[in-house]
């Protein structure tokens, strides 16, 4: 998949700063670690029904 280095993340913080502004980025920053963590809790949540599935079609 794709490789971010220091000089994109830092260019792409740049961009992202130039078009929301320094007062919206901690906001957007919140809301994109809260979106991350639901996404991964919902994908633990899928893989831990999955695994008892499984376990349940083994016995």
């Amino acid at each position: 998949m794709f490789r971010f280095g220091p000089f994109e993340l830092l260019l792409i913080l740049g961009i992202a700063l130039v078009v929301f502004g320094p007062a919206k980025l901690p906001e957007i920053g919140k809301a994109l670690g809260k979106g991350i963590k639901e996404f991964k809790n919902q994908t633990n949540t899928l893989t831990g029904s999955n695994d008892k599935a499984t376990e349940e079609g083994k016995k």
